[in-house]
This record gives C-alpha cells, structure tokens and sequence, in this order.
C-alpha cells in the first residue's frame, strides 16, 4: 500500500532542463567548453554543482563557487515563469484527498529549490537538499533520509525522477522508481532501474 510519494525537483516538478542547459552553456563558454544537449545530459544532468566544476575544469575553492553562483542566480532569472508538469496539480490534490505523505528530494541548491517552488505554488511538507545531508544523487543518502523523515519504509513509498542519476539514488534507497520522458532517452533511465516511464503525471494517478 502506498503511504507516501518522492519527488525530483528540476525536470520532474517542471521541465527546467532547458534553463539549466542555457545556463550552464554561458557560464562555461568562456573556458572554452561548448555545451549541448548531449553534453549535458551525460556531464552534468543530475550531478552536484562542486562535482561538475571539478570534473569538468578542475575548478575548486573560490573560483569554483563564483561560476556556481554566477550560473545559478542566471538560471533563476531565466525561471521566472514556469509551468508544472501536466497532471502534477491533480495528484497532489489526489494525494492530499487521500491522507498520503509527500515530499521534494532535489540535487539543487536551497535558493534554487525555494525559488523553483515559489514559482510553482508549491510548499512541500518535506524537502530533502542533497547539500545539507551530505552526500547527493545517485547516492541513496537523500531518498533514505527522506523515508526515515516521514517514516515509511521503501516499499510503501513512490519516487519519481528525471535523471539516470536521481534513478539510481532512489532505486538504491529500495524506492519503486518512475521516470518522466523530460529530458533523458527511455532506455538510459530503463538501465538505471526505473521501474517504468512517464509522460507527465496524468499517466501517475493509476499508480495510488
């Protein structure tokens, strides 16, 4: 029986991937990377800002936090009007019809999140920022402290993302997995073990 449901935050609640790839496309241009869609799908999509600017231009202390910051007050200009993920509206109001748990477990940094959420409407009883427990996805650190939070074991619970990299996390916390079609290839999301895909949440209400 299903107690409680996980959400992504970027791609998952809305379709942000496009900002974040514009985004990301002019912060890292002036050190000569060119970033498509391709590109950010396998090297950035679903990582840790300081695990990206390392990775990518071996970038670390005060430097690495000035083109974080510079690429992420650039994506939240660019998200001021965004739209929620067809059907996400009607099962949250499912979800609170039936007396389920819910909550935001999100990659992104806390002024990101608050910002997404804001423009949304949305005010999660929960949210879980990768950033303050420590270790973020694909690790299941954040969907396990998720669970413990609103005290449901895995199997009672639903998650749903976006990424190969937030598959992982929640697969590998025991989580039952669903993937949105918003910005990864069916198959990769598949082989990270979603349990199915989605079109939008429409195709989510069967699941309660």
């Amino acid at each position: 029986m299903v107690k409680a449901l996980l959400f992504d935050l970027d791609g998952t609640l809305a379709d942000t991937d496009p900002l974040h790839l514009l985004a990301w496309r002019e912060a890292l241009r002036p050190y000569g990377l060119e970033v498509d869609l391709g590109f950010y799908r396998k090297r950035i999509s679903g990582r840790l800002n300081p695990e990206i600017v390392q990775d990518l231009l071996s970038l670390e202390g005060e430097e690495a936090r000035r083109l974080i910051e510079a690429k992420e007050a650039r994506f939240r200009d660019l998200a001021k009007d965004l739209k929620p993920t067809p059907g996400l509206l009607e099962l949250l109001d499912t979800i609170q019809k039936k007396g389920l748990r819910w909550g935001v477990v999100t990659n992104a940094p806390k002024e990101n999140a608050r910002h997404v959420l804001g423009a949304l409407g949305l005010d999660p009883p929960l949210l879980v920022l990768a950033e303050e427990v420590g270790r973020g996805k694909p690790d299941p650190l954040p969907y396990q402290v998720a669970l413990k939070r609103l005290e449901v074991a895995p199997e009672e619970a639903l998650a749903f993302e976006d990424s190969p990299s937030g598959v992982k996390s929640a697969v590998g916390a025991g989580l039952p997995t669903y993937a949105l079609l918003t910005g990864h290839p069916q198959e990769a999301l598949l082989a990270a073990g979603a349990r199915g895909v989605l079109r939008d949440f429409w195709e989510a209400l069967p699941l309660l």
